[in-house]
Order: C-alpha cells, then structure tokens, then sequence
C-alpha cells in the first residue's frame, strides 16, 4: 500500500517543513483541488523525484514549494521561515536567494550571452563582487567555460540546460526545484544532464526536488514520491 508521506513530532526540526497544504483554483463548478494535503520533510543534502501523471499538480507543487504561489491553506518554512508572512519585496527577495528553478524549456534571454543568463539572479538587490566568479566557477564545472560568450541560439539543447542549472545555482541557494529539467532532451543529453545536476546539488548541500515523468532520472535521483489525489505518497 501507498503511505501517505504525514508531518511527526520533529516537524519543525527540518530544513524544509511542508504541513498540510492544499491548492485550491476557481472553477465555472466551483473549487477546483489541485493539493489537498501535502506534507514533506527534507533536510539539506536530501534529493527526492516527484511523479504523477499530466493534471496531478507536480508543477503546482513546485510553484507553492518556491513560493510563486501561496497556497490555499496550510503551511511551509524553509531554513525556519514562512516565505508566505512576508511583503511582495521581501518575498522576492526570499526566493531569489533561497530557491532555484530549472524549467523544462530552460528560459534563457536570448540576447544575454552565457555568462551574463547565469548573472541574472544577481542583479536584483545589493550587490555581489564576487558573483562574476562564481558564474565562471560554476561554468567550468558544467563544461561551458570555452562557451561564456556564446547567445542561447549558438548552443545544443543539453548546453542550455546547463546554462540554466549554472544560473539556479548561482545564489547558493538552500532548494533546488526543477520542473521536467531533462523533458525536452534525447537521451544521451537527458543523462549527461541528470548526472551533472546531481553532482552539483551533491557538492552545494541543496535541498533538491525534480518534477519528472522519466523513470531513468527518478532513479538516479534515489527517492521517488507519487502525487496521487493531491497527496505525496511513497
């Protein structure tokens, strides 16, 4: 049998404290239940993959995890924090340095070179004379150093990709949230990427979740939860 995946007693120890959230939208027929009780508990350093067929609300699941969308009820904190308590401003400011996204598509800006996609997140608040490094650093580390000054348009689908968990990760944050990261990929690329994304998350301690339909990259992620009926399940 399925277990539905329930906060304990320790709850509030965890990095990341998912407790009872439910997603509701308006519908011609009335409330339209996307989550009706998700729970999660996940430390720094732990990687969980989250399937479900098309419709069960693993996007929308990312979406609340990273603080796009408030929740209709029920509660998350990350690293002790409700991001959902405070202002418009302060909340940006919260996910741009604690969340990461990878999207499917990779949403690159298509004038920006390389180097300037991964500096984007920087740019917004104080700022930062040493992320310039960071973005050549980590760059290296995905195999695009030769490529810095390359538009979008001049790589392969999988150097995209990379370009795009090189600019999730340049804030250092505590969650990783990726949305079907190898979905538009072959199979060669789809690997390559999978295995560097979980290096990377393995060498910065991030909090990782990976939304996919793959069955591959859910193995190799090691956890796989189920959305099933709103619920996480393993």
């Amino acid at each position: 049998m399925s277990r539905q995946l329930t906060a304990g007693r320790c709850y509030a120890s965890h990095l990341l404290n998912v407790e009872s959230v439910t997603k509701e939208y308006a519908s011609p027929a009335g409330p339209l239940a996307i989550l009706a009780g998700v729970n999660m508990r996940l430390d720094r350093g732990e990687a969980v993959a989250v399937m479900g067929p098309s419709g069960s609300g693993k996007t929308t699941l990312l979406s609340v995890l990273g603080a796009l969308e408030r929740p209709t009820s029920g509660t998350v904190s990350l690293d002790g924090e409700n991001p959902f308590s405070l202002d418009d401003d302060r909340l940006a400011a919260f996910r741009n340095r604690r969340v990461g996204f990878v999207f499917q598509d990779h949403c690159l800006l298509p004038q920006c070179t390389v180097l300037e996609n991964v500096l984007i997140p920087t740019l917004v608040g104080a700022s930062d004379p040493a992320a310039e490094g960071r973005a050549r650093k980590l760059l290296d580390a995905v195999g695009l150093a030769p490529r810095l000054d390359h538009l979008p348009a001049q790589l392969s689908g999988g150097e995209k990709q990379r370009v795009a968990i090189a600019r999730a990760l340049i804030r250092e944050p505590i969650l990783m949230l990726c949305d079907e990261p190898t979905g538009n990929l072959d199979a060669h690329s789809s690997s390559a990427v999978a295995n560097l994304l979980l290096e990377l998350h393995r060498g910065q301690r991030t909090i990782l979740i990976v939304v996919t339909h793959s069955e591959s990259l859910a193995a190799k992620v090691g956890r796989t939860l189920r959305l099933v009926d709103g619920r996480l399940v393993a």
